[in-house]
């Protein structure tokens, strides 16, 4: 069973789809805001959150909940410089990006252990690692999934039980799309390889760890080289 929360767009849709067409025994995307347009039928509708609805749907899914690989890749961001910056707003990127995080985790996680097997995978970013101006809140939430999946790590390694983050740069997927052709030009002359992120190399990634039980508490720079 694959769970990807934020599966409505990005990076969550992509790899939702990917795995799809690979003939996974079951996947399962949630969203919250963004409304799917197809596959329709593999998506439930959740605030990441909310755990009251986080347990539902562990409650009405017990019967498939075999083998779970949980992708984390539901997020917000917002952009402005911290003196300036509303703190409703940027409480609010912490308790999507972090909280829905946990709250997804906090709640598989005993089913993982009763079962001695789970892979958890969470999106982290690239301005974890490099000072970027206006991303205080976004920067915190995702640097914040590093020492919550260390501890995680040795709490459950001995239960088979993997959890790593993938500190992903600047890819072809998501918000890429909202950036002005000429910044996107400024973006990819900073990138060692010269290109961005391809989603084939988000989706090979997420699948080395997937594959790679001795591999947990750690994060992978999936970034081109930027730094």
């Amino acid at each position: 069973m694959i769970i990807i929360t934020g599966a409505s767009r990005g990076v969550g849709n992509f790899l939702l789809n990917s795995y799809l067409q690979q003939s996974e025994p079951q996947v399962i995307g949630t969203y919250c805001n963004s409304i799917p347009t197809v596959n329709t039928e593999v998506f439930e509708k959740i605030d990441v959150t909310k755990m009251d609805e986080i347990n539902d749907f562990i409650q009405r899914k017990a019967a498939v909940l075999q083998d779970i690989t949980l992708i984390n890749c539901a997020g917000i961001s917002y952009n402005a410089f911290t003196h300036k910056s509303d703190p409703d707003k940027w409480k609010s990127v912490v308790e999507t990006n972090l909280f829905g995080t946990y709250n997804f985790i906090r709640t598989l996680l005993p089913l993982m252990r009763e079962q001695k097997f789970g892979r958890i995978i969470n999106f982290s970013s690239v301005v974890a690692i490099k000072p970027t101006p206006g991303v205080s809140a976004y920067a915190a939430s995702k640097s914040a999934l590093w020492g919550l999946s260390k501890s995680i790590a040795i709490e459950n390694a001995i239960f088979n039980i993997s959890i790593n983050n993938i500190n992903l740069g600047y890819s072809e997927l998501g918000m890429i799309e909202t950036v002005p052709e000429d910044f996107k030009k400024q973006i990819v002359a900073q990138i060692p390889a010269g290109i961005l992120c391809e989603p084939k190399d988000i989706l090979s990634t997420v699948n080395y760890l997937r594959s790679t039980r001795y591999i947990t508490g750690s994060s992978i720079d999936l970034t081109g080289g930027l730094i």
